[in-house]
Formats: C-alpha cells, sequence, structure tokens
C-alpha cells in the first residue's frame, strides 16, 4: 500500500484527494500518511506540518507526496522532497522561474512530476490539437478561450499556455501569442495565437482551441465538471513515478507508458 503525502492537505484540491482515494476503488490502496499546509495540526488524524523545508526527520515517511499548494510554498516543499529523496506530483499552478529551478534541482535526486495541469482529458486535447495544427496553419486563425471560477488569481491559465505551447511544438514556425485584443483594431494575424480569460461564478475550468478558417471552423473543447478530474490524474501520476529513477517527468511520459 503505497504512502502518500499531500501538501495543502486541508485545502480544496486536498480534499479531493482524499475523497477519491475514500471513494474510488481504485485509488483505495493509498494511505495518506502525512499533510503540509500553512499551519500544524492534523487533518482526519493525519499529521501536518506548515514548514515542509524542515520536517525532515520529523514527518512520516511518504512513498510519493503530492503538492496541491500556491506558488509560495512550492519551494519548501521541493527542498523537503530534495532532502529526503521523495518523489513528488507538482501539481500546484502559476508556478514562476524561482520555483522551475528548484524543482529541476530536486529532480537529480528523486522523480519529480510536472503538469500545468492534471487532467488526462485537458492533455489529450493538446494532443489532438498538435495533430490538427500543422495540417491548417497557413490558413486558418488559432484561438484559445479559457473559462474559469471567479477565485482563480492567474490569467491567462497555465492550461491555456500549455495548450498554446502544444499547439506552437508541431508548426513550422512559432506563433505570436496575443492575450487579449482591447486596443487592437488591426486584423488577427495568421502568425498570432490569440488566448482569452474569462472569470466568473464557479466555473471549475473549460478550454476550448478554436481553429477558424474560411467558411469553416473547428473547436475542441473540454469542460470540467468536478475537481475531482485532477485529483484522479494526480493520483495515477503518483502510481507512476513510485520506484522511477531521478529526473523529470510529465504528462507524455504517462500518457505514453
Amino acid at each position: 500500500m503505497p504512502k502518500l503525502g499531500i501538501s495543502g492537505i486541508g485545502g480544496r484540491m486536498g480534499s479531493a484527494l482524499r475523497a477519491v482515494i475514500k471513494e474510488n476503488p481504485v485509488y483505495a490502496g493509498f494511505e495518506v500518511v502525512m499533510g503540509f499546509d500553512l499551519e500544524d495540526g492534523e487533518v482526519d488524524g493525519v499529521p501536518v506540518f506548515s514548514a515542509p523545508e524542515s520536517a525532515a526527520g520529523k514527518a512520516p515517511v511518504a512513498d510519493v507526496l503530492i503538492d496541491f499548494s500556491n506558488y509560495c510554498f512550492v519551494g519548501g516543499v521541493l527542498k523537503y522532497c530534495e532532502a529526503t529523496k521523495t518523489p513528488a506530483v507538482i501539481a500546484t499552478t502559476a508556478l514562476g522561474e524561482p520555483e522551475m529551478a528548484l524543482m529541476k534541482s530536486a529532480a537529480k535526486q528523486t522523480a519529480i512530476f510536472h503538469s500545468a495541469n492534471m487532467s488526462l482529458g485537458v492533455n489529450l486535447v493538446a494532443k489532438m490539437s498538435q495533430l490538427a495544427a500543422p495540417a491548417i496553419e497557413d490558413g486558418f486563425n488559432i484561438e484559445i478561450v479559457e473559462a474559469h471560477h471567479n477565485k482563480k488569481k492567474d490569467a491567462p491559465s497555465g492550461t491555456a499556455i500549455l495548450l498554446a505551447d502544444a499547439i506552437n511544438e508541431s508548426l513550422s514556425e512559432r506563433k505570436e501569442y496575443i492575450f487579449g485584443r482591447h486596443g487592437r483594431e488591426e486584423a488577427p494575424s495568421l502568425s498570432e495565437i490569440g488566448i482569452h480569460a474569462v472569470r466568473g461564478g464557479s466555473i471549475p475550468g473549460r478550454h476550448t482551441v478554436m481553429f477558424a478558417g474560411p467558411d469553416e471552423v473547428i473547436e475542441i473543447t473540454h469542460n470540467v465538471y468536478s475537481n475531482k478530474v485532477f485529483a484522479v490524474g494526480a493520483l495515477k501520476a503518483a502510481g507512476f513515478i513510485i520506484g522511477k529513477e531521478p529526473g523529470l517527468y510529465d504528462m507524455n511520459d504517462l500518457l505514453s507508458k
């Protein structure tokens, strides 16, 4: 039975992870043994530590750790994983260069899995978009529209950038990202990818990749109806990296296994 640590154990995604483990027989084999969060204490009888970077030797040993916290918290989590050689799934979004550098450092000591979106469906949309884009890049405008709840702080979403990057990787010439079109009077260029963000209500997440050409439009849309899809993806990734050699892994590794 794999022993699991959860960073952000008391938060929305920490709760979703614990719910999926309890409700879904596929993931019932995971045992949550420790957690990180803003305050020391317990969650469901599991010890919780507020300072990951100094928790080595104090926290129960986990076989793998899943991080759904905050970009400000991720650095300490990665330092813990590096010191203890604990494999980790880093699912926190809006990471910057400092966090990415720490991730690469930790990956020299242990297996680190990272994705801007833990939904398997979103990553399949990225692959479908990569398949379509090269065939129509010379005559179709490419636009990405994403919508999320009104509590989401980053815009556009990391997933929108993930999709745009995936498309660009498949093209013969890289396209420029245009974030919104307010104040732009010129017609959209075929050398651009437009990226647009909507925030409102309790929308869990919606991403549409639009290929708009003369007299026809192709749309690939992914809707999230529960944050449990991200928990399921994270647990799949956690099971995948247990026992893996040190290194940085992503959804391409998981989907191609």
